[in-house]
């Protein structure tokens, strides 16, 4: 037996005893993962409030989020493979921890360089979520279900994208942008209080249930592959790549939009608190949708991997349209637009992140999320983080919304060419 062949499925024959435990593993993944956005959206925001304050200009307030993406995307290269070593229970409550106490103390800072450390520390921290959501996901799920599991927790994100910033804007106006950074992260440490309780592997469940389950305890974890394997693999340059080229519109839409529409359409904070909402309100619908889709394709006979790639095309073709956010002078043709670029990533991100699960055992899915965590970070530091302070100061924002249009498109490409059909999980596809 390979390394890369994939141990026998609980879920499949439903073994632990608990078939609706797995609905209760996702609520607390999509909570972490709702705390995790709220933590990172608080800046953008609250931008104005601390850009007044610190005396920030576009440029500096790329640096500081240069400073987050930088070791967010760092952090991935290490935690895919920490939490599988350490397992999905205690990878991720150590990544909560160390990302909620970071948030916190994001409220002391007094200048643009604690700022940046702090929000730095905060990107180092969160990079372990995705690799301890899509493991857990990985452990609990059936592959048929995988899409609408992940992208129901994926809805985190946007609960934190549409409720969020009115929440976000009142407690800024009421106790200051530093309190409100402190109130968050402390809902993430109760928060891993309730994970340190609840979770458990479900071969460790089977294991209570009695003797005629029969567990096999070595499919746990524990246990993961190296990263030179990985690397040989073309399955792992498909994610890695389609990564690279469409996470950097997610984060442009989180960093920049809010300036945006303070800058070219008069928005003031009050005013972004409610057109968020509408945005990643239909960001969830689409996602879900893509997801069900998804699972509904493999129902009918279309192979798991096929399916995932035709509904991420049909999410990629959605993109260029969206450009022409940059062009219009009509603020709600804007939320429009911009609310189907945000419903077509989700959509994507939902079926990329279960290709990970879909091609290699929950012992790899960690490191192999983490590696395409790595490379859709660098591509936001590049495209999302240095090159817009650059280019909307000097150019105007036009420019960016055009290349933000066009990756996905080029991501989608790229996975086609390297990977056109689903390998035998116990092989190597060799690039």
């Amino acid at each position: 037996m390979t390394q890369y062949d994939r141990q026998p499925s609980l879920l499949e024959s439903d073994q632990t005893g608990y078939p609706s435990y797995r609905w209760f593993i996702l609520l607390l993944v999509f909570l972490a993962t709702t705390i995790n956005y709220a933590d990172r959206i608080i800046l953008s925001v609250a931008s104005k409030a601390v850009c007044d304050e610190l005396a920030l200009d576009e440029v500096k307030y790329g640096y500081i989020l240069t400073a987050f993406t930088l070791l967010y995307t760092v952090g991935f290269v290490f935690a895919g493979s920490i939490i599988d070593r350490l397992g999905t229970r205690l990878g991720y409550l150590l990544s909560i921890v160390t990302w909620s106490l970071a948030g916190m103390l994001t409220g002391l800072s007094r200048s643009v360089w604690s700022l940046g450390f702090w929000r730095g520390a905060l990107g180092l921290t969160e990079s372990g979520n995705f690799p301890a959501a899509i493991k857990a996901v990985a452990e609990w799920f059936h592959p048929r279900e995988r899409a609408l599991a992940t992208s129901l927790f994926n809805s985190g994100p946007h609960i934190s994208l549409v409720a969020g910033p009115p929440l976000i804007a009142l407690l800024t106006l009421a106790v200051g942008w530093r309190w409100t950074f402190v109130i968050f992260g402390a809902c993430g440490l109760v928060l891993a209080l309730f994970w340190l309780m609840m979770y458990r592997h479900p071969y460790h469940l089977a294991s209570e249930v009695g003797p005629s389950s029969q567990p096999d305890l070595s499919a746990g974890s524990g246990s993961s592959v190296r990263w030179r394997d990985l690397l040989k693999d073309r399955r792992v340059w498909a994610i890695v790549i389609g990564k690279f080229c469409a996470d950097p519109v997610w984060w442009f839409y989180i960093f920049w939009l809010p300036k945006f529409l303070y800058d070219r359409h008069g928005f003031d904070i009050k005013g972004i608190g409610f057109a968020m909402p509408v945005i990643y309100g239909v960001a969830i619908l689409l996602s879900n949708l893509a997801g069900w889709y998804a699972g509904w394709l493999m129902g009918r006979g279309v192979p798991d991997f096929r399916a995932r790639k035709r509904v991420m095309l049909l999410c990629a073709l959605c993109l260029p349209i969206t450009a022409l956010s940059g062009f219009t002078s009509h603020p709600w043709l804007v939320i429009v637009l911009v609310s189907l670029a945000a419903g077509a990533h989700s959509g994507w991100s939902a079926n990329i992140f279960t290709l990970a699960s879909d091609c290699f055992p929950a012992s790899a899915v960690a490191s192999v999320t983490g590696l395409g965590g790595f490379a859709g970070g660098l591509g936001g530091i590049i495209f999302s983080s240095l090159a817009p302070g650059f280019i909307v100061k000097y150019f105007g924002y036009v420019p960016i919304f055009i290349l933000m249009g066009f990756l996905h498109p080029l991501a989608i490409f790229c996975i086609h060419l390297l990977i056109k059909e689903k390998p035998s999980s116990a092989t190597i596809e060799k690039v």
